[in-house]
């Protein structure tokens, strides 16, 4: 079952953003339950995203512990425009590297050169991917 009516304003919104979106903020919690928003880059798969994060980053110590987390998008300037998720998120060691041919590539190429990184480089500091399984979707 669909957690938005691609449909309606709302959903064409959630579309929209989940299609073109270049940055969404990850928020998973650390061991005191404080959030920890993290902006990422992601490739949006059906009803998961897929994100690549360095290995001993903090977000993926907190998503072993605490899978549980929340996205959002940033805000028009007035503050409306909001979409935030909930959801699931895990190590996919089944996703291939961020540097094979593919939608991930295609969407990134350019900001990877932008960080003044080869495609190689950046799949050999981003090596761990983070499948997040979309469960819930609120927003105005």
């Amino acid at each position: 079952m669909a957690m938005w009516d691609p449909s309606t304003p709302f959903g064409q919104r959630i579309e929209a953003k989940l299609n073109s979106a270049l940055i969404i903020w990850l928020v998973t919690s650390d061991g005191d339950g404080t959030p920890q928003p993290s902006p990422v880059w992601f490739l949006r798969e059906g009803e998961t995203l897929l994100i690549y994060s360095k290995p001993n980053a903090p977000k993926v110590r907190n998503i072993a512990a605490r899978p549980q987390v929340a996205l959002h998008f940033d805000t028009n300037a007035d503050g409306s425009d909001v979409i935030i998720f909930h959801g699931t998120a895990a190590v996919d060691t089944n996703a291939p590297p961020p540097d094979q041919p593919g939608p991930y590539l295609e969407k990134y190429r350019a900001e990877i050169a932008g960080i003044q990184m080869t495609t190689d480089e950046f799949a050999a500091t981003y090596s761990t991917p983070i499948r997040v399984r979309l469960e819930k979707v609120r927003g105005f």
